[in-house]
């Protein structure tokens, strides 16, 4: 299977794509459709639908943590992120969040990490994780948990959406319904695209063997402090639509995952981040965000420091891309720099770090 991404003019055209190929992964956007399928029927698809391939819809954003204790740190994110094991590390089972790898620390870092990871899953998961975890939170939310090596999440409980009974509000609002066959999934899909272009909504559909996946994106179900009322009937809309097929939704699986960074100087840091991942800045002026414009990697965000950190970090990025040259260009015109090569390890104009992969 190849992944490929198409931009597209609208949820229904993404749509198109996913039923014509029946049955394959799939991340749809308002921009267009991210599809894991042979490569020769996914471009015989897409030419016949005018959909044209854009590969810088292929990068991936991951996490690695690095630990002198790496089945202690492993078993506590696996809890409290609701990721199952892989050979590297932690991944998440629908495969919508950043993978997290774990990986030996060759000599302790005891100073705190300037990246730090916010995690929000519905009540009930959290209220499990802390248990299993044994750690009560603390932090100036009440709900800061530590590893055992002091790297930190904020593990955040969820709402239901308001008008609603089938999504829960994660920083995004969501949904997720279990499928039985493709054709079904298919059938659903290609509904909620109809629906989502006629309001005028943006959404995120991701298709998996498993259901299908229906995300506002962070922030985008509010109207300020409240559900944007013409987003809610959209949900409701959707949530009919489900019954009419007779799908169930089921909120385990569900999970919002963004990181912060730390910094002393936030416009450079931040504009290094904007220009390595091609994302865009949040307009809203009391916010710090950055996010990938097609909505298929985590967002940034970016707090003051209020004194350096000059110590590494004991967790850093993953990038993998399809032109590291190209990446690599642009990392250093953005002021980065290269603390190792094959592969590179690049850092930020304050040292936090980002291995270049393809």
């Amino acid at each position: 299977m190849t992944a490929i991404w198409y931009d597209a003019p609208s949820h229904a055209a993404g749509a198109a794509l996913v039923a014509r190929l029946g049955g394959v992964a799939a991340e749809l956007r308002q921009l267009g459709v991210r599809v894991r399928a042979p490569q020769e029927q996914a471009t015989h698809a897409a030419r016949e639908l005018g959909l044209v391939a854009n590969p810088a819809g292929l990068q991936r954003l991951g996490v690695v943590v690095e630990t002198m204790n790496p089945p202690a740190v492993r078993a506590f994110w696996e809890t409290v992120l609701g990721y199952e094991q892989t050979a590297d590390g932690l991944a998440d089972p629908l495969q919508r969040d950043p993978a997290f790898s774990v990986r030996r620390l060759a000599e302790p870092r005891p100073l705190r990490n300037r990246i730090h990871v916010d995690v929000v899953r519905p009540e009930a998961a959290v209220l499990r994780a802390r248990e299993t975890t044994g750690r009560e939170p603390t932090g100036p939310f009440g709900v800061m948990l530590p590893d055992d090596e002091g790297n930190e999440v904020d593990l955040v409980p969820g709402g239901t959406l308001p008008g609603t009974t089938d999504w829960q509000t994660l920083f995004g609002a969501m949904t997720f319904y279990r499928t039985t066959t493709p054709e079904e999934a298919s059938r659903f899909v290609t509904t909620v695209a109809e629906l989502a272009d006629n309001a005028e909504v943006p959404l995120m559909l991701d298709v998996r063997p498993e259901g299908v996946v229906v995300d506002s994106g962070k922030d985008r179900w509010e109207d300020g402090d409240s559900a944007d009322p013409k987003f809610v009937a959209l949900a409701q809309q959707i949530e009919t639509a489900a019954k009419d097929l007779g799908l169930r939704a089921d909120p385990a699986p569900l999970r919002f995952v963004q990181f912060g960074i730390d910094a002393i100087d936030i416009p450079a840091v931040r504009a290094f981040w904007a220009a390595l991942l091609g994302y865009v800045e949040d307009e809203r002026p009391y916010l710090s965000d950055l996010y990938d414009p097609r909505r298929l990697n985590p967002v940034l965000f970016f707090q003051q420091l209020d004194e350096p950190r000059e110590q590494r970090n004991r967790i850093r990025f993953e990038l993998a891309v399809p032109d590291r040259a190209r990446k690599l260009e642009t990392a250093l015109a953005a002021g980065g720099r290269v603390r190792s090569e094959n592969p590179y390890l690049l850092a930020d104009p304050e040292g936090n770090e980002v291995l270049l992969t393809t």
